[in-house]
């Protein structure tokens, strides 16, 4: 996905000499705000990614990315939401602390405030209204739009959980010591290419990652704000494989333009740690679903994920009693990348179905 494809840049910051937020967005400039959590300050980065700015005449929509991802790594649904559909809906996009653009601070952090700097963000934004903002989590960031929905019920239109967990559980047959050390083996000192791999066989199933790479890319012909690629037709080419897609995006992560010193074991470190240490009990979940209403909760979990086994989407499930609960035959842990055509019309269809409730 170019980077065409995501929003213009349009910094906006605090007072100087301050710990700084700020949104990126097209065209005009962003509000300013000040994040500040347990006595520290710091910047969140946040990113419109729609065709035009925030509009009232849209559906909000804000996307929350898991463990180690920069909203880049939301591109594929920025495109889908933000551009080719840019009419329906506003998306914002953000990378969490410790990642991206946003600060690094080394400290503990924890899910209730990492949802608590989103609430500032979309405060930010101007999204205050009741029943206003639709929510989409994955893995990590699943676990961030659980907290949000504890702290604002009234103000979610909807909710979206993918590939989380309300407590993080190994494989039934696995004791706690086989699990754990198979997660440590993610993060043991190896080469770039090898953390590369290792993470991908992670994510996504085998037959994905050897599949040719078939997305639908954005053409500067008809996508609203994308330029053209650097080829003769000026149309973005296709990598031969979904692997050595995953495996650009991640290298861009890391070394790109946008980075910005994106990824370090610091900030990733103290974003595993706020993962491991997520609770939500049945009676915590029971009442967010109460005060969100079921009937704009949808739920999915992949029977072959790998990052978090499929019985955490089970009793996330059985906890919550969704409007819509789904356990995805032969799904891995993304997907927004692994099966996105299917992904982004399903919550098209759900997000309509919601602005009528």
């Amino acid at each position: 996905m170019p980077p065409a494809a995501l929003p213009r840049a349009g910094l906006a910051s605090s007072k100087k000499g301050r710990a700084r937020s700020y949104i990126e967005r097209s065209e005009v400039s962003p509000p300013q705000a000040t994040l500040g959590r347990d006595s520290g300050c710091w910047r969140v980065c946040a990113h419109e990614a729609s065709s035009s700015s925030i509009r009232a005449d849209t559906r909000a929509l804000q996307l929350i990315m898991g463990l180690g991802g920069n909203f880049t790594s939301w591109q594929i649904q920025t495109n889908y939401f933000g551009h080719v559909h840019g009419d329906r809906y506003s998306v914002l996009v953000l990378d969490n602390r410790g990642i991206g653009r946003s600060d690094k601070p080394l400290r503990r952090y924890t899910t209730s405030c990492m949802a608590r700097d989103v609430i500032e963000v979309i405060d930010n934004a101007g999204w205050r209204a009741p029943r206003e903002l639709n929510v989409v989590g994955i893995s990590l960031g699943g676990m961030i739009a659980q907290e949000m929905a504890c702290l604002v019920p009234e103000r979610l239109q909807s909710l979206t959980l993918l590939c989380t967990s309300a407590y993080v559980e190994s494989a039934s047959d696995q004791s706690w010591t086989t699990a754990a050390w198979e997660r440590m083996k993610l993060f043991r000192p190896k080469s770039e290419t090898q953390a590369v791999r290792d993470m991908a066989q992670s994510i996504f199933v085998p037959e994905f990652l050897e599949a040719r790479d078939e997305f639908e890319l954005p053409s500067p012909r008809t996508t609203p704000d994308v330029g053209p690629a650097k080829t003769p037709d000026g149309e973005y080419p296709r990598f031969d494989s979904n692997y050595q897609r995953f495996q650009a995006q991640e290298l861009h992560k890391r070394h790109g333009a946008l980075s910005g010193s994106s990824f370090t074991k610091q900030g990733f470190f103290c974003q595993l740690l706020a993962a491991a240490g997520h609770r939500k009990s049945p009676e915590q979940l029971k009442k967010m679903a109460d005060a969100v209403g079921r009937e704009r909760i949808m739920v999915m979990h992949g029977t072959r994920d790998k990052m978090l086994v499929v019985r955490n989407g089970e009793k996330l499930i059985s906890a919550i009693e969704p409007g819509t609960g789904m356990i995805v035959d032969d799904l891995g842990h993304a997907p927004i990348f692994e099966r996105s055509v299917w992904f982004n019309e399903l919550l098209d269809e759900r997000l309509r179905i919601w602005a009528k409730l």
